[in-house]
């Protein structure tokens, strides 16, 4: 008997917020895997996601001349339907990623269109994104930027999971 063999799809997906942790990714998806760090022109990121935990979580908003980094991951394309149930509130939309040797790529990435008045993330969840960009070393003037945007202190029940 002939073995059948199974065709695994895979999709580029750019990280820009806390996906950045690649220990974060790796607890939520099947299987990923870095490609590089990246680069998202004319977008930037903010902290403007309405979350249900009263705080605001990473997005998107289209920002002439801006830049965001991020990390460029191998991903099966079946995780796309976990990932768009754990990023509950954002879309997945396909975006041109610049790769530091000046490839350019489409990739899946996620912006949100329900937002916050307060756009403040918890200390915690802005610690985890940092760490995911110095884990991925991503540009010194890229890390000063996300270490200035704006937290809220940590609520009693809130933790970094």
């Amino acid at each position: 008997m002939q073995a059948r063999s199974r065709v695994i799809m895979r999709v580029l997906y750019f990280a820009y917020g806390s996906n950045m942790s690649s220990e974060r990714l790796r607890s939520r998806i099947s299987f990923m895997q870095i490609i590089s760090r990246a680069l998202l022109k004319d977008w930037k990121v903010v902290f403007n996601k309405r979350s249900n935990d009263g705080s605001g979580k990473a997005n998107l908003v289209e920002s002439p001349g801006a830049v965001t980094w991020g990390v460029l991951y191998e991903i099966d394309v079946q995780d796309l339907d976990t990932l768009d149930k754990i990023e509950a509130g954002y879309e997945h939309t396909t975006v041109r990623i610049w790769t530091p040797d000046g490839n350019v790529v489409e990739a899946v990435t996620y912006i949100s269109e329900n937002l916050t008045d307060d756009p403040r993330a918890y200390k915690w969840y802005k610690e985890l994104i940092l760490s995911g960009a110095r884990e991925n070393n991503l540009p010194q003037d890229y890390i000063a930027y996300l270490e200035e945007l704006p937290v809220k202190p940590n609520s009693d029940s809130e933790t970094a999971g």
